[in-house]
């Protein structure tokens, strides 16, 4: 356990790390409202004005534990770091950035791509941002896969495609691939990952295996068949939402592990048939979740143009889209009353607001 003087120091270092890039570049002008935002109800979703651009095929996005966001800015190959009111703090180069997430340490875990031998293999690297204190163009970078001098690792479709981080520091990582006959180790897995303690008392993040009893290309609950994205929740529990694009009758998925079975294991969360997120095929392509610190859910569907938005026990709540609004909703992520849309297909970051929290 850490001293509590060592934990001052870190919360302090927190505290004043929006104060130091308060005169960094590219601040977006303030915000202002637009009427745009339908679907179900009296509630609706109205949009902020401006939409953040200058991205290219940007594919995630992440609201940290500082709270900084980060951009997965896919085709200009690097992760774009911003302040909650637009201003972009720094770029770090990775190759076609796709997912990303945060541990409590504050380091980014990113799924993404690397070249070796004249091939490109899908990557998972992990940013130290406290290591470079926060300036996220000199952090150290670690690539956790494929893992050096395993040859394994290296395989030609392999791509990784979702992360979610625990309380714990330990992380689920989505992987999909075009190889499943194996029973040991299919392509479509996801891949666990803890911290393990060496001799000298450090810690590293070390991949211990893949989830059990999770169907490779099954058409059912528990499949990572084409998993396009995970979401944990940010309690003392190993819950997660994946999002899937294969062949499957649910396209998304609550899991919860269960203890108490006589076999522990992971199970699905809520009930086929009795809810609306759990429908036979709600969804078309989902390609982003995300959970707010109330438990709803919120789902970007890239080819309806709309974003599904459900409480915790899967009742559809304030849904919307529709072309003249999105082209390829991405990914979400929610902070401060806030919904962050990643409109891939116009190459904007678009930002909503509930019509009962404007002030």
């Amino acid at each position: 356990m850490k001293k509590f003087s060592k934990n001052i120091l870190i919360v302090s270092f927190i505290l004043i790390l929006p104060l130091l890039f308060l005169s960094c570049e590219d601040k977006f002008e303030l915000p202002t409202t637009t009427g745009t935002g339908n679907i179900t109800g009296d509630t609706v979703y109205v949009q902020l004005n401006p939409a953040w651009e200058g991205f290219n095929n940007p594919q995630d996005i992440y609201i940290g534990n500082e709270p900084f966001i980060y951009v997965a800015d896919t085709d200009n190959d690097r992760i774009v770091m911003m302040n909650l009111a637009g201003t972009v703090l720094g770029t770090k180069s990775i190759k076609r950035p796709v997912a990303i997430s945060q541990d409590y340490q504050l380091n980014l875990i990113v799924c993404s791509e690397f070249d070796t031998l004249g091939t490109t293999f899908g990557a998972v690297y992990k940013i130290n941002l406290v290591a470079a204190n926060h300036n996220i163009s000199e952090a150290p970078v670690t690539r956790l896969l494929p893992r050096p001098n395993v040859p394994s690792d290296l395989k030609a479709g392999i791509r990784y495609t979702g992360v979610a981080v625990f309380y714990d520091n330990s992380f689920y990582v989505a992987r999909t691939g075009p190889n499943n006959s194996s029973i040991f180790d299919p392509d479509n897995s996801i891949l666990i990952f803890q911290k393990k303690v060496l001799d000298n008392g450090s810690k590293i993040d070390t991949l211990i295996g893949r989830l059990p009893s999770i169907e490779p290309v099954g058409t059912g609950l528990l499949t990572a068949f084409n998993i396009s994205s995970l979401a944990s929740f940010k309690k003392r529990n190993n819950d997660f939402i994946m999002t899937l694009t294969g062949n499957t009758t649910f396209k998304a998925q609550w899991l919860y592990y269960n203890y108490s079975s006589e076999t522990p294991g992971y199970e699905s969360k809520l009930s086929p048939g009795t809810n609306q997120m759990m429908s036979v095929n709600k969804f078309s392509r989902p390609e982003g979740v995300t959970v707010d610190n109330s438990g709803n859910i919120y789902i970007a569907d890239a080819d309806r143009d709309s974003i599904y938005k459900f409480n915790s026990f899967g009742d559809e709540l304030q849904s919307f889209g529709g072309p003249q609004l999105f082209n390829e909703p991405y990914a979400v992520a929610h902070f401060d009353k806030t919904l962050y849309v990643v409109d891939k297909g116009n190459n904007k970051i678009l930002r909503f607001i509930l019509s009962t929290d404007l002030r």
